[in-house]
């Protein structure tokens, strides 16, 4: 009989959450660890295996579908398994990290799906990561509310009212040092994603509700593989049947989306959907592109809609094969966000919305992201108004979609230019995102957009972009580190004059401004900001 893997333990100095125990219980622990020790040297294999890819893009500026994988696109037999009846209809999905009042809002908010999130949305502090666990134990056992500072209480509605929750944990790229096996950090993937199946697989699974899991920043029909090798693992320990959790995948990067088909092969025993991750794709195309030449130099972030045609071909293409091989798809993220405070901001919010559901509808999502509670009416009269009582329109092949490398990777039939307002937004947006981050806020709404990490990436490495390429802005000043850096210092003065004295000096700013010009501005380029945010996280 094998030796046992050794346990994780907190590291020395962690503070201690308040019950705590609950969830880092001892066979709680062995389970996190036996992950670990299974798939952390296959993960380390994986994440060299990017680096290798990411500079054979940068040396021949160009991607294609994989000839070592052409019978599995060609093959017209497989399909994804079925879908459950929890995961039949999903017409509209609220996404948010999983603090107590998210949680409870969000299971209220009438989506049918609730994105509970421990990746983009919600910064990794220890506290963070555990109570976001402790929060979903309670939601499952009934026993969570909410009171606002003014005593507003909050509490779950009846148990078929409630959204079915499908947890994204991080990606496969972050550790969590707070938790580790000999000295060595857990990848964050595997602590998320196997404390929340420890404590709750098993009811889910009675109760025909999961576990269901979003997973997020796939590079490669490798690392679904991986994460299918996980499912299959997981189930054997606890004595769960083959087949029993469900998995989406986000296809949020440029490499992903030539292989969705892949993807959805690897998991198909698990695979219940891809997802358009918008905002994340941007910044893949940017990381990986970014020293490609002026042809694929992206305008500001908000002229870069979905209507573009290098986005609607990765939209399109993502439907066909979805409905192909009959999974769900599942359209992406609108960022604007409604005001109850100001009816004219509140009305531009909700129209843009609209029209952008309505969109995805037509080009036969069977549901999409909202960001706020307010949101899921709309949503809801989009997709029902195509939908009506069916749960879905997989029955929609979209066989008129012929989407050729060429197409997904045509960034320059893009008509806007960057601009000097699109560089001072992306600094604004940048270090505004970052200081709440350092505060263990993941998603903060700025000028009346959700932002999270996703939008945050697109703003430092839209800066990188620009200077390294020598970009000539709309006005005709050239992107230099010494204009981004004008910028910064000027935005610090601004919040300055926002919060007073005493709010500012309350808050992260100072660590803010220097993280977004070292990952904005340093030759060596971050793979990701978080990487170096986190080590600067209590």
């Amino acid at each position: 009989m094998p030796a046992a893997a050794p346990t994780p333990s907190v590291a020395a100095g962690t503070a201690t959450v308040t019950r705590q125990e609950e969830v880092l219980t001892g066979p709680a622990l062995e389970f996190v660890a036996a992950l670990h020790e299974r798939f952390t040297p296959r993960r380390d294999d994986l994440l060299a295996r990017r680096a290798e890819r990411r500079a054979e893009i940068a040396r021949t500026g160009t991607l294609d579908f994989l000839p070592e994988t052409a019978r599995v696109r060609e093959d017209p037999t497989w399909r994804v398994a079925p879908a459950p009846a929890a995961l039949d209809d999903r017409r509209v999905e609220i996404t948010g990290p999983t603090d107590r009042k998210m949680t409870v809002n969000a299971l209220n908010s009438g989506a049918r799906v609730w994105l509970a999130d421990f990746e983009d949305a919600s910064a990794p502090t220890w506290r963070n990561v555990v109570q976001g666990q402790l929060n979903l134990i309670d939601a499952f056992e009934r026993r969570i509310d909410f009171t606002t500072a003014e005593g507003k209480t909050y509490a779950l509605r009846p148990d078929e009212e409630l959204a079915t929750v499908v947890v994204r944990p991080r990606g496969w790229h972050l550790d969590e040092r707070h938790l580790t096996v000999a000295g060595r950090p857990v990848p964050g993937a595997l602590v998320d994603f196997g404390l929340f199946f420890f404590h709750n697989a098993r009811r889910l699974a009675e109760r025909g509700k999961g576990p269901f899991f979003y997973l997020p920043k796939l590079e490669s029909h490798r690392e679904a593989r991986l994460w299918n090798d996980v499912f299959v693992f997981a189930q054997e320990r606890l004595g769960l049947p083959h087949g029993t959790v469900r998995a989406t995948v986000l296809i949020e990067t440029i490499t992903a989306a030539f292989e969705m088909e892949e993807i959805l092969y690897e998991l198909r025993d698990h695979a219940s959907g891809l997802n358009a991750g918008r905002w994340d794709y941007l910044f893949s195309l940017i990381k990986n592109f970014r020293a490609a030449g002026a042809e694929f130099v992206l305008p500001d972030r908000n002229a870069v809609t979905m209507t573009v045609p290098f986005m609607r071909a990765y939209t399109e293409l993502l439907v066909r094969t979805c409905h192909q091989r009959g999974a769900h798809a599942i359209g992406g993220m609108a960022a604007f966000i409604p005001s109850r405070r100001d009816p004219e901001v509140n009305e531009a919010a909700l129209a843009k919305v609209r029209a952008d559901k309505e969109r995805e509808a037509g080009d036969g999502f069977d549901g999409s992201w909202v960001a706020h509670p307010d949101l899921v009416p709309v949503a809801r009269a989009a997709f029902d108004a195509v939908l009506g009582d069916r749960p879905h329109q997989k029955h929609r092949l979209r066989e008129d979609v012929h989407v050729t490398a060429g197409q997904l990777l045509a960034l320059g039939t893009t008509e806007a230019k960057p601009t000097f307002e699109g560089l001072r937004n992306a600094v604004q947006v940048g270090i505004r995102y970052i200081e709440a981050w350092l505060r263990g806020q993941g998603a903060v709404a700025i000028f009346n957009l959700m932002e999270d990490a996703a939008t945050a990436e697109i703003s430092r490495s839209q800066i990188w972009q620009w200077v390294h390429t020598g970009v000539v802005l709309d006005g005709g000043e050239k992107a230099t580190p010494a204009l981004v850096r004008e910028v910064a210092a000027a935005e610090l003065e601004a919040v300055r004059a926002e919060l007073g004295e005493t709010g500012f000096a309350a808050g992260r700013w100072r660590e803010a401004h220097d993280l977004l010009l070292r990952v904005a501005l340093d030759d060596d380029y971050a793979e990701f900001l978080t990487l170096p945010a986190y080590e600067l996280l209590d």
